[in-house]
């Protein structure tokens, strides 16, 4: 990785923990539809458990794995909405 990717991801990093805490001070839930989640769910199983630990700040990345295996269990359900709660 070569410095300008590495400045790259730490600026999203801090923009993260940015919204995190706005989040968090406001006592605002942050909201997903199920479209963002998938789109997080893809990204964060290829990018791996460690990686994901070191990473993830907006939620969880047992979250994450998460969204991840309902997706794979819905592809073999033909079901292809997910239910929020």
């Amino acid at each position: 990785m070569n410095r300008n990717q590495q400045s790259v991801i730490e600026y999203l990093l801090e923009e993260n923990r940015m919204l995190k805490q706005q989040s968090e001070s406001t006592g605002k839930k942050l909201r997903m539809d199920n479209h963002q989640r998938r789109n997080l769910a893809q990204l964060g199983k290829a990018m791996g458990w460690a990686q994901l630990q070191k990473y993830v700040t907006l939620v969880s990345s047992e979250a994450i794995l998460g969204w991840h295996r309902k997706l794979i269990a819905l592809k073999y359900t033909c079901k292809r909405v997910v239910k929020t709660g």
